[in-house]
């Protein structure tokens, strides 16, 4: 081994990249082929998400419709078809929020509202964030008892 037959390792070096703003003798110095002046020609420039060359973008000419409220409480919807179903399948009676969760009705950041849809049979024990009165009736009826978290 001599030191005129040293190389890099294979695949070490790419040299396809154009070395911009190394001066007159590359034939890329000067502006860079950045052009002259303006906001682009400039160190630190970025364009900004939605920048549409000062036309007025179009997130803010469309129209805006409708409202958002911050306060909005979302539920996740468990119905008594639902409920049914998971009951003869685990061999459970009582539902409370980590049961729900270990069945598969819910996540933990989810609040839970039980909804009156499908057929109870089954004397059950729920607890829940929420109940339509339809579903509150029917535990009741069917001599189940209702718990409000």
């Amino acid at each position: 081994m001599e030191l005129h037959t040293l190389r890099p390792a294979e695949g070490s070096i790419k040299r396809n990249v154009k070395r911009i703003g190394r001066g007159q003798g590359s034939g890329k110095g000067g502006t860079s082929t950045k052009g002259h002046k303006g906001d682009k020609s400039r160190s630190g420039h970025k364009d900004k998400r939605g920048f549409e060359g000062g036309q007025m973008p179009l997130q803010r000419r469309i129209p805006k419709r409708g409202f958002k409220n911050i306060n909005r409480v979302e539920y996740q919807a468990v119905n008594f078809s639902r409920l049914q179903e998971a009951a003869e399948r685990h061999n459970v009676t009582t539902f409370d929020f980590p049961t729900l969760c270990s069945v598969g009705l819910a996540s933990k950041s989810e609040r839970i509202k039980i909804l009156a849809d499908g057929e109870l049979t089954m004397k059950l024990h729920v607890s829940a964030h929420a109940f339509s009165t339809s579903a509150k009736a029917a535990i009741e009826a069917a001599g189940g008892t209702v718990t409000m978290l």
